[in-house]
């Protein structure tokens, strides 16, 4: 039986393509393990998921100057010791690999014990993780067709983002009792990505009058951001994160506004959801966000509100405009060719185990003409 270790975490994004992986992989036979940090939240979601799992200290690597950059150093050098250690331990045939910083010290391990890595960039430009990552890789699947400079060269595969399949089959039904909405209004979701977002979370309910005279709105805003002086208004649902309810509050969406990063971005491209756009500023990211934001809004999928100019009255006059172009929106996705990536990736991924099985061949039968 062949196996392989995923891993990846910090946020849900670096976790829930390789979810979207399992049912292919159970499927081929695999046995699946998954590193991951101590207490992140692909700890949360995996163990869900029933799948082993390792963790390791985990320490964050930094563009810039700062003083934890030394104390992290020595958690990154210990979550390598430990990596070593398990994939000596679970002698898997193949790594993938979905980024986040507790992805580097898996990959750099796995290198070392003469395991192919295939690792995943779901952004138009690679991270500092999957940078320090591509070296050691023997394939970079990557989600934008503008990302191949990015790549090095004979060792890219143009795949898309893999997606739940469970995420395409939500009842919407279902999504109005969760959130305990009528069939009266249009439903607006705001998802400001697994750790929520302060300023769209603040817009939200800034605009909460103006808002609620045309649209009901279920609002995840993120660990920690329920504000309980809102729960009792009709028409307005908040969470702090979905799991297995996101299939349904997903369908019954008729618009969303969102982040912009990639996992959330080809879930609404493959449902189809008229979105507004509000991507991370360059204050507070490298800049990805709006990369990807422009590239859907280039092909007519999103509508794109920048953060810097984000207030009340620039989200409400947003939103209103993405609902009256919803049909627009729609059209111009179901134009896209873009399918679902995870049949694509997991067949990199078998042609990757057979160079481990290969390799294991070849050094028994050196092994063999030595005695």
């Amino acid at each position: 039986m062949k196996s392989i270790i995923l891993t990846g975490g910090g946020t849900s994004g670096h976790v829930t393509p390789n979810i979207a992986l399992l049912p292919k992989l159970k499927e081929l036979g695999y046995k699946i393990y998954y590193i991951g940090s101590m207490n992140g939240i692909e700890k949360q979601l995996i163990e869900k998921e029933g799948i082993p799992y390792y963790p390791i200290n985990a320490g964050k690597l930094r563009r810039y100057i700062d003083a934890k950059n030394f104390t992290d150093l020595f958690r990154v050098i210990d979550g390598f010791r430990q990596a070593l250690s398990i994939i000596k331990k679970l002698k898997p045939d193949v790594v993938f690999s979905k980024g986040g910083f507790v992805s580097c010290p898996v990959v750099w391990a796995a290198w070392i014990r003469r395991v192919p890595v295939v690792i995943h960039e779901s952004d138009m430009t690679p991270g500092l993780t999957n940078r320090l990552s591509m070296p050691f890789a023997s394939k970079v699947c990557y989600t934008f067709p503008e990302s191949e400079k990015n790549i090095p060269k004979g060792k890219g595969a143009l795949t898309g983002i893999p997606i739940r399949e469970s995420i395409l089959h939500g009842d919407k039904d279902i999504g109005r009792n969760i959130c305990g909405f009528t069939d009266k209004k249009p439903v607006l979701m705001v998802i400001g990505g697994s750790q929520g977002s302060e300023n769209i979370n603040k817009a939200i309910r800034n605009s909460l009058n103006a808002l609620l005279k045309d649209f009901q709105i279920c609002h995840i805003c993120g660990k920690g951001n329920v504000k309980h002086d809102f729960d009792n208004i009709i028409g307005y649902k908040q969470f702090e994160y979905v799991d297995k309810e996101q299939p349904h509050i997903f369908a019954l969406a008729d618009i969303v506004v969102s982040r912009a990063g990639a996992t959330t971005l080809f879930e609404i491209l493959a449902l189809k959801k008229p979105n507004l756009l509000i991507p991370l500023s360059r204050n507070a990211s490298r800049g990805d966000q709006i990369l990807n934001a422009e590239s859907f809004q280039k092909q007519g999928f999103s509508y794109v509100l920048m953060e810097k100019s984000l207030s009340g009255e620039t989200l409400i006059s947003s939103v209103k405009e993405t609902y009256k172009n919803r049909n627009k929106y729609i059209k111009d996705m179901n134009k896209s060719d873009i399918g679902n990536a995870a049949d694509f990736i997991v067949k990199i991924i078998q042609e990757c185990s057979m160079y481990r099985e290969i390799h294991d061949k070849l050094r028994n039968v050196d092994e063999s003409k030595k005695l």
